[in-house]
């Protein structure tokens, strides 16, 4: 979400917002501990509750795919937990279908192609997160790619959602939970190992275990990480902190992006300028990260394809014409 649209919608609907998503915005956060989380998850759940109207909502996914296309993005991937606007929009599939539409509107409307992830809350019942993989698969093919696991890992063990993550794999989706973020390389492992992630969501603890980065490498999976995210959350001290150069010449895929850009005040671009500036990646290298993410990602053949020409002809583009 925008900031000035997370302004406007809270004043429209009378919403009182604390300092730290006004004045003092982006806010200051840590996650390392359960006040920090719990302040960032505060936070979180304020801004969401700016969303009152079917319009609201198809207002915020028409901006972000705007804002993801003048960063020169072409694909984008969105998580969503229907379970927290089904109080609002009538249930968990009408606002799944909310969701959808609002999406081939923004596609129509941008050239950037969507996809949907629904992703279940590690603090709820493992049931509650079948009832939602039923539901996302129910919606596969039609714009739901992915089946996710969000919220503190240190509050839902991996395991203890195998049966809805094994309900998405049947179902075709791609498996993309979140671990190895607050967490160690053992939340790593659960999820590549009874949730068979084919995304892990942060991942990048697992660098502390070298053989479960291997691992990684060798199935091939895709870590999705935010070097901005990881500072603010106090998972790295500084971005140059973040083991994005280890990962890389380990062989790992990574697909960068920009987690929650209301909250970190940074979006997709950002990420490949810390890439570049902290880390000392070069235009191969970053021009590398982009197709890893594209490999990664759930983008139709003809999508992949296209961006993956895009991305060659920026590496060939004179050094004038070139953003990081």
């Amino acid at each position: 979400m925008r900031h000035s649209t997370l302004v406007e919608l809270a004043a429209a609907h009378e919403v009182h917002l604390p300092d730290a998503l006004v004045e003092d915005w982006p806010p200051r956060l840590r996650a390392t501990d359960e006040r920090g989380w719990f302040r960032f998850q505060r936070l979180y759940d304020i801004a969401r509750s700016v969303l009152r109207t079917p319009g609201d909502l198809r207002r915020l996914v028409r901006e972000t795919a705007e804002d993801e296309a003048a960063e020169g993005s072409g694909w984008l991937e969105i998580q969503v937990d229907p379970s927290g606007y089904a109080a609002r929009f009538g249930g968990l599939t009408p606002t799944v279908e909310l969701v959808l539409d609002a999406v081939r509107e923004a596609e129509e409307a941008t050239g950037v192609g969507i996809g949907v992830v629904i992703a279940a809350n590690r603090t709820r019942h493992p049931l509650d997160a079948k009832t939602l993989a039923r539901l996302a698969v129910r919606y596969a093919g039609r714009g739901v790619v992915g089946f996710g696991l969000s919220n503190d890992e240190r509050r839902g063990r991996a395991y203890d959602f195998e049966g809805a993550f094994r309900i998405a794999r049947r179902g075709g989706l791609l498996s993309v939970p979140h671990g190895g973020e607050l967490l160690g390389p053992g939340s790593v492992r659960e999820c590549l190992e009874t949730l068979s992630a084919d995304r892990l969501g942060h991942g990048v603890r697992a660098v502390e275990e070298p053989r479960l980065l291997e691992r990684i490498v060798d199935r091939g999976v895709t870590l999705e990480v935010c070097p901005a995210s990881n500072v603010s959350l106090g998972v790295a001290a500084t971005a140059a902190d973040v083991p994005l150069r280890a990962l890389y010449e380990a062989g790992a895929r990574m697909a960068l992006g920009a987690d929650d850009p209301l909250l970190f005040g940074s979006r997709l671009v950002r990420q490949y300028e810390l890439a570049r500036t902290e880390h000392g990646f070069g235009d191969a290298e970053l021009a590398e990260l982009a197709r890893q993410s594209i490999r990664g990602s759930a983008a139709p053949d003809s999508v992949r394809a296209r961006l993956l020409a895009d991305v060659d002809a920026w590496l060939r583009a004179e050094p004038s014409t070139q953003r990081a």
